[in-house]
């Protein structure tokens, strides 16, 4: 296996220099003319301010505004960040030790980054407030649902945890927060055909041979609520919410499923009521077997009104820290 390239230019926020290899047979006359045709998302005046100030590198260094192209060659740099709001809820640590660290992330924070988020994510923050800059995640939770997530802290060791993912070797519960229908039976596996499509925001089920797989069994009820646990022994796009949408028993605060509505990304009001809320498997590294648990509840279940109501809006308008965990949960 090729050993990744060191980049040139240290981290930044916690995050690694983008590096873009120059194609062999360019013909552009200086790294300034191929970065312009190549990144034209990007002014090419920030582009040349960024070549001035020597942000712009190679293996040999920084790189002029009149750089030669060179075939072949690589440069690295920072890219400009879009301008995020913090999401204002902490990072729960579960377990840590020299070859993993295990959180409780929460709702509304990305696992990795991506898009419009990438300082206000798990793996970036992580690595900034507990200085370790190598930390990798070996699976992803969905920004909307808060629980457990797994990463690698010592990096000799990803391979060996990302394959468990990979393979399905990882026992996952959930549980979820939906309407209760005393005509439901449970527990049952439900298995259905799902499709995900670029540029559309849901998925769908569809017609054909199953690829997903969800048992889904009732904790307990009241109030016309349910308390539910989801084991998903597949791991498609949007799976867990899908399935309870089939049963007709949506899980609150989802915007997609069974109908997209128009969230701003900046909404913390409403969280979707589902939680990551156990890993167990067999360790690939010691052989012994390992569980972790979320110290999370689902806010709908423990106060329903606060979930709903107005308190939370408030104070994320003043951009203060919310804690929505309860004391630990019954098992």
């Amino acid at each position: 296996m090729r050993r990744r390239q060191q980049p040139p230019l240290p981290k930044r926020h916690g995050l690694d220099p983008a590096r873009l290899r120059l194609p062999e047979d360019g013909q552009w006359a200086t790294v300034r003319d191929h970065l312009v045709e190549r990144l034209p998302r990007v002014d090419p005046a920030r582009i040349e301010e960024m070549l001035r100030a020597g942000e712009i590198v190679d293996l040999d260094g920084p790189l002029g505004l009149n750089a030669p192209y060179v075939p072949g060659g690589a440069v690295w740099f920072h890219r400009d960040l879009p301008v995020e709001r913090e999401v204002p809820f902490e990072i729960g640590i579960v377990h840590r030790d020299d070859d993993l660290l295990v959180v409780d992330k929460p709702h509304f924070l990305a696992t990795i980054p991506r898009g419009r988020h990438i300082l206000q994510t798990a793996l970036v923050r992580l690595r900034r407030e507990l200085d370790l800059p190598d930390l990798i995640p070996a699976h992803r939770l969905d920004r909307v649902t808060a629980g457990l997530v797994l990463f690698v802290v010592n990096p000799a060791r990803r391979g060996a945890y990302q394959t468990m993912f990979h393979h399905r070797t990882v026992r996952k519960e959930y549980e979820a927060i939906a309407p209760y229908d005393p005509a439901l039976e449970l527990p049952r596996v439900v298995r259905s055909r799902i499709i995900k499509e670029k540029q559309v925001l849901a998925a769908r089920e569809v017609d054909g041979e199953p690829n997903a797989e969800t048992e889904v069994s009732l904790l307990e009820h009241r109030g016309g609520l349910g308390r539910y646990r989801l084991r998903p022994h597949t791991g498609r796009t949007h799976q867990l919410r899908l399935h309870m949408n089939s049963l007709g028993v949506p899980i609150l605060g989802d915007d997609f499923y069974p109908v997209v509505t128009d969230k701003s990304v900046d909404d913390y009001t409403r969280p979707l009521q589902l939680l990551a809320a156990a890993l167990e498997f067999t360790d690939p590294i010691s052989g012994q077997p390992r569980r972790f648990e979320t110290r999370r509840a689902l806010q709908a279940w423990t106060d329903l009104p606060g979930w709903s109501g107005s308190a939370v809006d408030q104070l994320t308008a003043r951009g203060a820290a919310v804690d929505l965990d309860a004391p630990p949960r019954r098992r």
